[in-house]
Protein backbone atom coordinates (compact mmCIF):
# COMPACT_ATOMS: atom_id res chain seq x y z
CA UNK A 1 0.00 0.00 0.00
CA UNK A 2 1.44 3.42 -0.93
CA UNK A 3 2.56 5.71 1.88
CA UNK A 4 -0.18 8.26 1.08
CA UNK A 5 -2.91 5.75 1.82
CA UNK A 6 -1.24 4.66 5.05
CA UNK A 7 -1.22 8.30 6.18
CA UNK A 8 -4.83 8.72 5.02
CA UNK A 9 -5.84 5.62 7.02
CA UNK A 10 -4.19 6.94 10.17
CA UNK A 11 -5.75 10.39 9.79
CA UNK A 12 -9.15 8.78 9.23
CA UNK A 13 -8.80 6.65 12.34
CA UNK A 14 -7.82 9.68 14.42
CA UNK A 15 -10.75 11.70 13.08
CA UNK A 16 -13.18 8.87 13.81
CA UNK A 17 -11.74 8.47 17.30
CA UNK A 18 -12.01 12.16 18.14
CA UNK A 19 -15.56 12.26 16.78
CA UNK A 20 -16.53 9.24 18.88
CA UNK A 21 -15.13 10.88 21.99
CA UNK A 22 -17.18 14.00 21.29
CA UNK A 23 -20.36 12.00 20.70
CA UNK A 24 -19.99 9.82 23.79
CA UNK A 25 -18.72 12.45 26.24
CA UNK A 26 -20.23 11.98 29.71
CA UNK A 27 -20.89 15.72 30.01
CA UNK A 28 -23.43 17.82 28.16
CA UNK A 29 -21.84 19.46 25.13
CA UNK A 30 -23.29 22.16 22.89
CA UNK A 31 -25.23 20.94 19.87
CA UNK A 32 -22.62 22.35 17.48
CA UNK A 33 -19.86 20.26 19.09
CA UNK A 34 -21.98 17.10 18.89
CA UNK A 35 -22.73 17.85 15.23
CA UNK A 36 -19.02 18.31 14.49
CA UNK A 37 -18.36 15.00 16.25
CA UNK A 38 -20.83 13.29 13.92
CA UNK A 39 -19.15 14.80 10.88
CA UNK A 40 -15.73 13.70 12.15
CA UNK A 41 -16.91 10.11 12.60
CA UNK A 42 -18.39 10.08 9.09
CA UNK A 43 -15.37 11.68 7.42
CA UNK A 44 -12.97 9.45 9.33
CA UNK A 45 -14.90 6.35 8.34
CA UNK A 46 -14.92 7.34 4.68
CA UNK A 47 -11.20 8.18 4.66
CA UNK A 48 -10.35 4.87 6.31
CA UNK A 49 -12.57 2.92 3.93
CA UNK A 50 -11.00 4.57 0.88
CA UNK A 51 -7.49 3.77 2.10
CA UNK A 52 -8.45 0.16 2.85
CA UNK A 53 -10.12 -0.19 -0.56
CA UNK A 54 -6.78 0.50 -2.25
CA UNK A 55 -5.22 -2.29 -0.19
CA UNK A 56 -8.02 -4.72 -1.06
CA UNK A 57 -7.53 -3.88 -4.74
CA UNK A 58 -3.85 -4.86 -4.52
CA UNK A 59 -4.72 -8.16 -2.84
CA UNK A 60 -7.45 -8.95 -5.37
CA UNK A 61 -5.12 -8.64 -8.37
CA UNK A 62 -2.37 -10.69 -6.74
CA UNK A 63 0.24 -8.09 -5.87
CA UNK A 64 0.40 -9.17 -2.26
CA UNK A 65 1.62 -12.53 -0.91
CA UNK A 66 0.94 -15.80 -2.65
CA UNK A 67 -0.38 -19.01 -1.15
CA UNK A 68 -3.04 -20.02 1.31
CA UNK A 69 -3.49 -19.28 4.98
CA UNK A 70 0.06 -20.26 5.93
CA UNK A 71 1.59 -18.58 2.87
CA UNK A 72 2.97 -21.83 1.47
CA UNK A 73 -0.13 -23.64 0.20
CA UNK A 74 -1.32 -23.17 -3.39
Amino acid sequence: MPKFFKVLRNIGLIMAGVGTVLLTAPVSLPAAVVTIGGYLVTAGGVATAVSQFTNIGDDAIGQKGEGGIDGNSP
